[in-house]
Protein backbone atom coordinates (compact mmCIF):
# COMPACT_ATOMS: atom_id res chain seq x y z
CA UNK A 1 0.00 0.00 0.00
CA UNK A 2 2.89 2.37 0.61
CA UNK A 3 5.11 1.74 -2.41
CA UNK A 4 4.53 2.52 -6.10
CA UNK A 5 3.64 -0.56 -8.17
CA UNK A 6 6.01 0.55 -10.90
CA UNK A 7 8.80 -0.88 -8.72
CA UNK A 8 7.10 -4.28 -8.90
CA UNK A 9 6.87 -4.18 -12.66
CA UNK A 10 10.49 -3.14 -13.06
CA UNK A 11 11.68 -5.87 -10.68
CA UNK A 12 9.57 -8.49 -12.47
CA UNK A 13 11.13 -7.62 -15.82
CA UNK A 14 14.66 -7.62 -14.40
CA UNK A 15 14.18 -10.99 -12.70
CA UNK A 16 12.63 -12.63 -15.75
CA UNK A 17 15.56 -11.38 -17.84
CA UNK A 18 18.07 -12.73 -15.30
CA UNK A 19 16.41 -16.15 -15.24
CA UNK A 20 16.18 -16.31 -19.02
CA UNK A 21 19.86 -15.41 -19.28
CA UNK A 22 20.69 -18.50 -17.21
CA UNK A 23 18.49 -20.72 -19.38
CA UNK A 24 15.89 -21.19 -16.65
CA UNK A 25 12.28 -21.64 -17.74
CA UNK A 26 9.84 -19.69 -15.59
CA UNK A 27 6.35 -20.44 -14.30
CA UNK A 28 4.71 -17.29 -12.89
CA UNK A 29 1.37 -15.51 -12.88
CA UNK A 30 0.57 -13.35 -15.88
CA UNK A 31 1.48 -9.70 -15.36
CA UNK A 32 -2.15 -8.59 -15.15
CA UNK A 33 -3.24 -11.30 -12.69
CA UNK A 34 -2.79 -8.98 -9.67
CA UNK A 35 -3.12 -5.20 -9.40
CA UNK A 36 0.60 -4.57 -8.86
CA UNK A 37 1.95 -7.69 -10.63
CA UNK A 38 3.15 -8.68 -7.13
CA UNK A 39 1.69 -10.91 -4.40
CA UNK A 40 0.28 -8.59 -1.72
CA UNK A 41 -3.02 -9.99 -0.42
CA UNK A 42 -4.44 -13.37 0.57
CA UNK A 43 -6.37 -13.36 -2.71
CA UNK A 44 -3.09 -12.82 -4.58
CA UNK A 45 -1.49 -15.63 -2.58
CA UNK A 46 -4.33 -17.99 -3.51
CA UNK A 47 -4.06 -17.07 -7.19
CA UNK A 48 -0.31 -17.62 -7.09
CA UNK A 49 -0.51 -20.95 -5.26
CA UNK A 50 -3.23 -22.23 -7.61
CA UNK A 51 -1.02 -21.41 -10.58
CA UNK A 52 2.06 -23.03 -9.04
CA UNK A 53 0.15 -26.21 -8.12
CA UNK A 54 -1.18 -26.48 -11.67
CA UNK A 55 2.44 -26.55 -12.89
CA UNK A 56 3.95 -28.45 -9.95
CA UNK A 57 5.55 -31.14 -12.12
CA UNK A 58 7.52 -28.45 -13.98
CA UNK A 59 8.84 -26.60 -10.93
CA UNK A 60 12.18 -27.40 -9.23
CA UNK A 61 12.50 -24.23 -7.15
CA UNK A 62 10.93 -20.87 -6.35
CA UNK A 63 12.56 -17.44 -6.49
CA UNK A 64 10.94 -14.79 -4.30
CA UNK A 65 12.06 -11.32 -5.31
CA UNK A 66 11.28 -8.28 -3.15
CA UNK A 67 11.17 -5.03 -5.14
CA UNK A 68 10.14 -3.24 -1.94
CA UNK A 69 9.33 -4.11 1.68
CA UNK A 70 6.83 -6.69 0.44
CA UNK A 71 4.13 -8.62 2.24
CA UNK A 72 5.69 -11.35 4.34
CA UNK A 73 2.29 -12.90 5.06
CA UNK A 74 1.31 -13.10 1.40
CA UNK A 75 4.65 -14.64 0.44
CA UNK A 76 4.44 -17.23 3.21
CA UNK A 77 0.79 -18.03 2.43
CA UNK A 78 1.50 -18.47 -1.28
CA UNK A 79 4.34 -20.92 -0.57
CA UNK A 80 2.41 -22.84 2.07
CA UNK A 81 -0.73 -23.16 -0.07
CA UNK A 82 1.27 -24.21 -3.13
CA UNK A 83 2.77 -27.12 -1.17
CA UNK A 84 5.59 -27.63 -3.65
CA UNK A 85 8.29 -28.83 -1.20
CA UNK A 86 11.03 -27.34 -3.38
CA UNK A 87 13.93 -25.02 -2.54
CA UNK A 88 13.12 -21.30 -2.19
CA UNK A 89 15.55 -18.44 -2.85
CA UNK A 90 14.86 -15.06 -1.23
CA UNK A 91 16.13 -12.07 -3.24
CA UNK A 92 15.79 -8.38 -2.44
CA UNK A 93 16.39 -5.43 -4.78
CA UNK A 94 18.81 -2.81 -3.38
CA UNK A 95 17.91 0.83 -2.73
CA UNK A 96 19.88 3.77 -4.11
CA UNK A 97 21.09 6.44 -1.71
CA UNK A 98 19.78 9.19 -3.98
CA UNK A 99 16.28 7.66 -4.25
CA UNK A 100 15.04 7.27 -0.68
CA UNK A 101 12.13 9.71 -0.92
CA UNK A 102 8.59 8.30 -1.04
CA UNK A 103 7.78 7.20 -4.55
CA UNK A 104 11.23 5.74 -5.08
CA UNK A 105 12.35 4.01 -1.87
CA UNK A 106 12.10 0.25 -1.57
CA UNK A 107 12.96 -0.78 2.01
CA UNK A 108 13.46 -4.33 0.69
CA UNK A 109 16.58 -4.63 2.88
CA UNK A 110 14.22 -4.49 5.87
CA UNK A 111 11.39 -6.43 4.24
CA UNK A 112 13.64 -9.40 3.55
CA UNK A 113 14.16 -9.83 7.29
CA UNK A 114 10.39 -9.94 7.81
CA UNK A 115 9.80 -12.43 4.99
CA UNK A 116 12.51 -14.73 6.37
CA UNK A 117 11.02 -14.47 9.86
CA UNK A 118 7.59 -15.43 8.50
CA UNK A 119 8.96 -18.40 6.57
CA UNK A 120 10.70 -19.65 9.70
CA UNK A 121 7.41 -19.37 11.57
CA UNK A 122 5.65 -21.34 8.81
CA UNK A 123 8.38 -24.01 8.84
CA UNK A 124 9.32 -23.32 5.21
CA UNK A 125 13.07 -23.71 4.53
CA UNK A 126 14.74 -21.22 2.22
CA UNK A 127 18.07 -20.11 0.78
CA UNK A 128 19.67 -16.68 0.74
CA UNK A 129 21.66 -14.65 -1.74
CA UNK A 130 25.28 -14.00 -0.81
CA UNK A 131 24.61 -10.25 -0.42
CA UNK A 132 21.52 -9.30 1.56
CA UNK A 133 20.37 -7.14 -1.36
CA UNK A 134 21.65 -7.32 -4.92
CA UNK A 135 20.54 -6.28 -8.39
CA UNK A 136 19.08 -9.06 -10.54
CA UNK A 137 21.48 -8.18 -13.36
CA UNK A 138 24.60 -8.27 -11.15
CA UNK A 139 27.36 -10.86 -11.44
CA UNK A 140 26.86 -11.71 -7.78
CA UNK A 141 23.23 -12.63 -8.26
CA UNK A 142 24.07 -14.57 -11.37
CA UNK A 143 26.44 -16.72 -9.28
CA UNK A 144 23.75 -17.07 -6.59
CA UNK A 145 21.26 -18.21 -9.21
CA UNK A 146 23.62 -20.84 -10.58
CA UNK A 147 24.28 -22.17 -7.09
CA UNK A 148 20.57 -22.22 -6.29
CA UNK A 149 19.81 -24.06 -9.54
CA UNK A 150 22.38 -26.70 -8.52
CA UNK A 151 20.69 -27.06 -5.12
CA UNK A 152 17.34 -27.51 -6.85
CA UNK A 153 18.77 -30.22 -9.11
CA UNK A 154 20.15 -32.16 -6.14
CA UNK A 155 16.86 -32.00 -4.22
CA UNK A 156 14.65 -32.91 -7.17
CA UNK A 157 17.10 -35.58 -8.30
CA UNK A 158 17.32 -37.38 -4.95
CA UNK A 159 13.64 -37.26 -4.11
CA UNK A 160 12.03 -40.32 -5.69
CA UNK A 161 15.34 -41.55 -7.14
CA UNK A 162 15.58 -45.24 -8.04
CA UNK A 163 18.88 -47.13 -8.00
CA UNK A 164 19.78 -50.69 -8.90
CA UNK A 165 21.95 -53.11 -6.94
CA UNK A 166 23.38 -55.83 -9.17
CA UNK A 167 24.61 -58.71 -7.06
CA UNK A 168 25.23 -59.11 -3.36
CA UNK A 169 27.69 -57.29 -1.14
CA UNK A 170 31.17 -58.76 -1.25
CA UNK A 171 31.35 -60.50 2.13
CA UNK A 172 34.65 -58.98 3.22
CA UNK A 173 33.46 -55.39 2.65
CA UNK A 174 31.48 -54.48 5.76
CA UNK A 175 32.24 -50.87 4.89
CA UNK A 176 29.57 -50.77 2.14
CA UNK A 177 26.68 -51.92 4.32
CA UNK A 178 23.66 -49.63 4.18
CA UNK A 179 19.98 -49.46 5.17
CA UNK A 180 17.42 -49.67 2.37
CA UNK A 181 14.72 -48.68 4.86
CA UNK A 182 16.42 -45.41 5.80
CA UNK A 183 16.95 -44.52 2.15
CA UNK A 184 13.30 -45.28 1.44
CA UNK A 185 12.26 -42.91 4.21
CA UNK A 186 13.83 -40.11 2.18
CA UNK A 187 12.28 -41.23 -1.11
CA UNK A 188 15.26 -43.20 -2.44
CA UNK A 189 14.38 -46.71 -3.65
CA UNK A 190 16.69 -49.64 -4.38
CA UNK A 191 15.87 -52.36 -6.92
CA UNK A 192 17.94 -55.54 -6.61
CA UNK A 193 18.80 -58.30 -9.08
CA UNK A 194 20.98 -61.38 -8.68
CA UNK A 195 24.26 -61.20 -10.57
CA UNK A 196 23.55 -64.58 -12.14
CA UNK A 197 20.43 -63.20 -13.86
CA UNK A 198 22.46 -60.44 -15.50
CA UNK A 199 25.20 -62.87 -16.57
CA UNK A 200 22.58 -65.25 -18.02
CA UNK A 201 20.98 -62.40 -19.96
CA UNK A 202 24.41 -61.32 -21.24
CA UNK A 203 25.32 -64.83 -22.37
CA UNK A 204 21.99 -65.20 -24.20
CA UNK A 205 22.60 -62.28 -26.58
CA UNK A 206 22.92 -63.72 -30.13
CA UNK A 207 26.28 -63.23 -31.85
CA UNK A 208 24.56 -61.48 -34.76
CA UNK A 209 22.47 -59.15 -32.58
CA UNK A 210 22.67 -55.61 -34.01
CA UNK A 211 22.73 -54.08 -30.53
CA UNK A 212 25.75 -56.23 -29.65
CA UNK A 213 27.61 -55.20 -32.81
CA UNK A 214 26.84 -51.55 -32.07
CA UNK A 215 27.93 -51.86 -28.43
CA UNK A 216 31.27 -53.40 -29.42
CA UNK A 217 31.77 -50.53 -31.84
CA UNK A 218 30.91 -47.97 -29.15
CA UNK A 219 33.41 -49.52 -26.75
CA UNK A 220 36.12 -49.30 -29.41
CA UNK A 221 35.31 -45.64 -29.99
CA UNK A 222 35.23 -44.93 -26.26
CA UNK A 223 38.57 -46.43 -25.22
CA UNK A 224 41.71 -47.93 -26.74
CA UNK A 225 41.15 -51.72 -26.75
CA UNK A 226 44.28 -52.63 -28.75
CA UNK A 227 45.76 -54.65 -25.89
CA UNK A 228 42.48 -56.36 -24.93
CA UNK A 229 41.42 -59.71 -26.45
CA UNK A 230 38.39 -59.45 -28.75
CA UNK A 231 36.59 -62.13 -26.72
CA UNK A 232 36.84 -59.96 -23.60
CA UNK A 233 35.44 -56.93 -25.44
CA UNK A 234 32.55 -59.09 -26.67
CA UNK A 235 31.73 -60.23 -23.14
CA UNK A 236 31.96 -56.67 -21.80
CA UNK A 237 29.53 -55.54 -24.50
CA UNK A 238 27.12 -58.34 -23.61
CA UNK A 239 27.25 -57.47 -19.93
CA UNK A 240 26.69 -53.80 -20.77
CA UNK A 241 23.57 -54.66 -22.81
CA UNK A 242 22.17 -56.74 -19.94
CA UNK A 243 22.71 -53.90 -17.47
CA UNK A 244 21.15 -51.43 -19.93
CA UNK A 245 18.05 -53.63 -20.07
CA UNK A 246 17.84 -53.78 -16.25
CA UNK A 247 18.12 -49.99 -16.05
CA UNK A 248 15.45 -49.45 -18.69
CA UNK A 249 13.07 -52.04 -17.21
CA UNK A 250 13.27 -50.62 -13.66
CA UNK A 251 13.69 -46.97 -14.74
CA UNK A 252 16.85 -46.52 -12.72
CA UNK A 253 19.04 -43.45 -12.23
CA UNK A 254 22.18 -45.50 -11.57
CA UNK A 255 23.61 -48.85 -10.47
CA UNK A 256 25.99 -50.38 -7.95
CA UNK A 257 27.58 -53.64 -9.07
CA UNK A 258 29.17 -56.66 -7.40
CA UNK A 259 32.30 -56.21 -9.45
CA UNK A 260 34.50 -58.94 -7.92
CA UNK A 261 35.19 -61.86 -7.99
CA UNK A 262 32.10 -63.84 -9.07
CA UNK A 263 31.89 -61.86 -12.30
CA UNK A 264 35.46 -62.78 -13.20
CA UNK A 265 35.14 -66.45 -12.24
CA UNK A 266 31.83 -67.06 -14.01
CA UNK A 267 31.83 -64.53 -16.88
CA UNK A 268 35.47 -63.61 -17.36
CA UNK A 269 35.41 -59.79 -17.30
CA UNK A 270 35.82 -56.69 -15.18
CA UNK A 271 32.69 -54.52 -15.68
CA UNK A 272 34.62 -51.25 -15.32
CA UNK A 273 34.46 -50.02 -18.92
CA UNK A 274 30.71 -50.63 -19.08
CA UNK A 275 30.34 -48.72 -15.80
CA UNK A 276 32.50 -45.83 -17.03
CA UNK A 277 30.45 -45.53 -20.21
CA UNK A 278 27.28 -45.39 -18.13
CA UNK A 279 28.85 -42.64 -16.03
CA UNK A 280 29.67 -40.60 -19.10
CA UNK A 281 26.02 -41.07 -20.16
CA UNK A 282 24.99 -39.55 -16.81
CA UNK A 283 23.92 -42.89 -15.33
CA UNK A 284 26.50 -43.34 -12.56
CA UNK A 285 27.67 -46.80 -11.55
CA UNK A 286 29.42 -47.57 -8.26
CA UNK A 287 31.85 -50.33 -7.38
CA UNK A 288 31.34 -53.14 -4.89
CA UNK A 289 27.54 -52.70 -4.54
CA UNK A 290 28.16 -49.41 -2.73
CA UNK A 291 24.63 -47.99 -2.96
CA UNK A 292 25.21 -45.01 -0.68
CA UNK A 293 28.38 -44.30 -2.66
CA UNK A 294 26.13 -44.29 -5.72
CA UNK A 295 23.79 -41.81 -4.01
CA UNK A 296 26.86 -39.62 -3.41
CA UNK A 297 27.84 -39.86 -7.09
CA UNK A 298 24.32 -39.03 -8.23
CA UNK A 299 24.09 -36.00 -5.95
CA UNK A 300 27.36 -34.66 -7.34
CA UNK A 301 26.19 -35.31 -10.88
CA UNK A 302 22.93 -33.43 -10.26
CA UNK A 303 24.78 -30.48 -8.74
CA UNK A 304 27.50 -30.17 -11.39
CA UNK A 305 25.69 -31.37 -14.50
CA UNK A 306 28.78 -33.47 -15.28
CA UNK A 307 29.88 -37.08 -14.64
CA UNK A 308 31.11 -38.17 -11.23
CA UNK A 309 33.39 -40.97 -10.06
CA UNK A 310 33.79 -43.12 -6.98
CA UNK A 311 37.31 -43.63 -5.67
CA UNK A 312 39.22 -44.78 -2.63
CA UNK A 313 40.95 -42.38 -0.29
CA UNK A 314 43.89 -44.63 -1.05
CA UNK A 315 47.43 -43.46 -0.22
CA UNK A 316 49.42 -40.72 1.41
CA UNK A 317 51.43 -38.61 -1.04
CA UNK A 318 54.93 -38.61 0.37
CA UNK A 319 55.32 -36.23 3.30
CA UNK A 320 52.74 -33.67 2.13
CA UNK A 321 50.04 -33.62 4.83
CA UNK A 322 47.48 -31.88 2.61
CA UNK A 323 47.78 -34.25 -0.35
CA UNK A 324 46.54 -37.79 -0.90
CA UNK A 325 46.28 -40.34 -3.69
CA UNK A 326 42.79 -41.23 -4.92
CA UNK A 327 42.50 -44.48 -6.84
CA UNK A 328 40.24 -47.11 -8.31
CA UNK A 329 41.17 -49.99 -10.53
CA UNK A 330 39.06 -48.49 -12.41
CA UNK A 331 35.63 -47.50 -13.70
CA UNK A 332 36.44 -43.77 -13.94
CA UNK A 333 34.47 -42.06 -16.75
CA UNK A 334 36.94 -41.33 -19.56
CA UNK A 335 35.82 -37.69 -19.71
CA UNK A 336 37.31 -37.20 -16.22
CA UNK A 337 40.72 -38.49 -17.23
CA UNK A 338 43.53 -36.60 -18.96
CA UNK A 339 44.89 -37.65 -22.32
CA UNK A 340 44.26 -40.97 -24.01
CA UNK A 341 42.81 -43.79 -21.94
CA UNK A 342 43.22 -47.50 -22.52
CA UNK A 343 41.52 -50.70 -21.47
CA UNK A 344 43.63 -53.01 -19.36
CA UNK A 345 43.31 -55.90 -16.93
CA UNK A 346 42.92 -55.54 -13.18
CA UNK A 347 46.35 -56.20 -11.72
CA UNK A 348 44.89 -56.85 -8.25
CA UNK A 349 42.11 -59.25 -9.26
CA UNK A 350 44.33 -61.00 -11.82
CA UNK A 351 46.46 -62.39 -9.00
CA UNK A 352 43.55 -64.65 -7.97
CA UNK A 353 41.55 -65.26 -11.19
CA UNK A 354 44.16 -64.82 -13.94
CA UNK A 355 44.82 -62.03 -16.40
CA UNK A 356 42.62 -63.48 -19.15
CA UNK A 357 39.53 -63.21 -16.92
CA UNK A 358 40.15 -59.69 -15.61
CA UNK A 359 40.15 -57.39 -18.66
CA UNK A 360 37.91 -54.34 -18.70
CA UNK A 361 39.49 -51.74 -16.43
CA UNK A 362 40.25 -48.18 -17.52
CA UNK A 363 43.74 -46.81 -16.94
CA UNK A 364 44.52 -43.12 -16.81
CA UNK A 365 45.15 -40.07 -14.63
CA UNK A 366 42.52 -37.58 -13.51
CA UNK A 367 42.66 -34.27 -15.28
CA UNK A 368 43.65 -31.41 -12.95
CA UNK A 369 41.05 -28.96 -11.70
CA UNK A 370 38.71 -28.01 -8.90
CA UNK A 371 37.20 -30.99 -7.11
CA UNK A 372 34.14 -31.43 -4.95
CA UNK A 373 34.06 -34.60 -2.84
CA UNK A 374 31.04 -36.09 -1.12
CA UNK A 375 30.03 -39.11 0.92
CA UNK A 376 26.49 -40.13 1.88
CA UNK A 377 25.97 -42.85 4.48
CA UNK A 378 22.97 -44.30 6.30
CA UNK A 379 23.22 -43.79 10.05
CA UNK A 380 21.34 -46.82 11.34
CA UNK A 381 22.02 -46.16 15.03
CA UNK A 382 20.43 -42.71 14.83
CA UNK A 383 17.81 -43.51 12.15
CA UNK A 384 18.95 -40.91 9.66
CA UNK A 385 21.34 -40.06 6.85
CA UNK A 386 24.68 -38.39 7.44
CA UNK A 387 27.09 -36.90 4.94
CA UNK A 388 30.33 -35.05 4.57
CA UNK A 389 31.58 -32.94 1.70
CA UNK A 390 34.11 -30.32 0.78
CA UNK A 391 36.25 -28.82 -1.90
CA UNK A 392 39.80 -29.51 -3.00
CA UNK A 393 41.80 -29.73 -6.18
CA UNK A 394 43.13 -32.47 -8.40
CA UNK A 395 46.78 -31.65 -8.95
CA UNK A 396 49.10 -32.37 -11.86
CA UNK A 397 51.56 -34.32 -9.69
CA UNK A 398 52.77 -37.35 -11.68
CA UNK A 399 52.33 -40.82 -10.23
CA UNK A 400 53.37 -44.17 -11.62
CA UNK A 401 50.80 -46.89 -10.94
CA UNK A 402 47.98 -48.80 -12.63
CA UNK A 403 44.23 -48.12 -12.78
CA UNK A 404 42.59 -44.73 -12.49
CA UNK A 405 44.61 -42.44 -10.25
CA UNK A 406 45.00 -38.87 -9.14
CA UNK A 407 46.71 -36.72 -6.55
CA UNK A 408 44.43 -34.37 -4.65
CA UNK A 409 45.05 -31.47 -2.32
CA UNK A 410 42.51 -30.90 0.45
CA UNK A 411 43.04 -28.12 3.01
CA UNK A 412 43.49 -29.58 6.50
CA UNK A 413 43.31 -33.12 5.10
CA UNK A 414 44.45 -34.70 8.36
CA UNK A 415 41.49 -33.27 10.24
CA UNK A 416 39.16 -34.58 7.52
CA UNK A 417 40.66 -38.07 7.77
CA UNK A 418 40.23 -37.97 11.55
CA UNK A 419 36.56 -37.08 11.06
CA UNK A 420 36.05 -39.89 8.54
CA UNK A 421 37.69 -42.47 10.81
CA UNK A 422 36.07 -41.42 14.08
CA UNK A 423 32.61 -41.36 12.52
CA UNK A 424 32.90 -44.68 10.71
CA UNK A 425 32.50 -43.41 7.16
CA UNK A 426 33.37 -45.65 4.23
CA UNK A 427 36.74 -45.63 2.46
CA UNK A 428 34.96 -44.80 -0.81
CA UNK A 429 34.32 -41.16 -1.69
CA UNK A 430 32.55 -39.67 -4.71
CA UNK A 431 34.15 -36.80 -6.61
CA UNK A 432 33.38 -34.52 -9.50
CA UNK A 433 35.51 -31.97 -11.33
CA UNK A 434 33.44 -29.05 -10.05
CA UNK A 435 33.00 -26.55 -7.23
CA UNK A 436 29.51 -27.44 -6.01
CA UNK A 437 29.98 -28.11 -2.29
CA UNK A 438 27.98 -25.07 -1.17
CA UNK A 439 24.97 -25.96 -3.30
CA UNK A 440 25.06 -29.55 -2.04
CA UNK A 441 25.33 -28.46 1.59
CA UNK A 442 22.20 -26.36 1.12
CA UNK A 443 20.36 -29.29 -0.46
CA UNK A 444 21.41 -31.84 2.17
CA UNK A 445 20.82 -29.78 5.31
CA UNK A 446 18.11 -27.28 4.50
CA UNK A 447 15.81 -29.27 2.23
CA UNK A 448 16.53 -32.98 2.76
CA UNK A 449 17.16 -32.77 6.49
CA UNK A 450 20.42 -34.76 6.42
CA UNK A 451 23.30 -34.25 8.82
CA UNK A 452 26.29 -32.85 6.96
CA UNK A 453 29.85 -32.03 7.89
CA UNK A 454 31.13 -29.37 5.52
CA UNK A 455 34.93 -29.42 5.63
CA UNK A 456 36.63 -26.01 5.62
CA UNK A 457 33.81 -23.71 4.47
CA UNK A 458 34.72 -20.04 4.30
CA UNK A 459 32.81 -17.49 6.36
CA UNK A 460 31.30 -15.94 3.25
CA UNK A 461 29.43 -19.11 2.29
CA UNK A 462 28.76 -20.80 5.63
CA UNK A 463 24.95 -20.95 5.92
CA UNK A 464 23.61 -22.47 9.14
CA UNK A 465 20.82 -25.02 8.67
CA UNK A 466 17.31 -23.56 8.80
CA UNK A 467 13.97 -25.06 9.76
CA UNK A 468 13.28 -28.27 7.84
CA UNK A 469 9.51 -28.49 7.88
CA UNK A 470 8.66 -29.51 4.34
Amino acid sequence: NFFPSVLCRQARESMLTALEREGIRVVTLPEDATPSTGIESYADACACSDHLRAHADEIDGVVVTLPNFGSEKAVADALRLAGLRVPVLIHAVPDRNDRLAMGHRRDSFCGKLSVCSALNQYGIPFSLTTSHTCAADSDGFRADLRRFAATCRVVSGLRNARFGQIGSRTSDFLTVRYSEKLLERFGISVETIDLSEVMDAAAAVPVTDEALVEKVSRIGAYIDTASTPAASVDRIARFSLAVDAFIADRRLAGTAIQCWTALQKHFGIMPCTAMAMMGDSMIPSACETDITGLVSMYALQCASGSPSAIVDWNNNFGEDSEKAVIFHCSNIPASMLAGKTRMSFNEIIATSVGQDRSYGTISGAFRPGAMTYCRVSTDDANAGIRTYLGRGEITSDPLETFGGVGVVRVPNLQRLMHFVCLNGFEHHVAISVSATDEAMYEAFTRYLGWKCYWHEPSEEVAFPPSVVGY
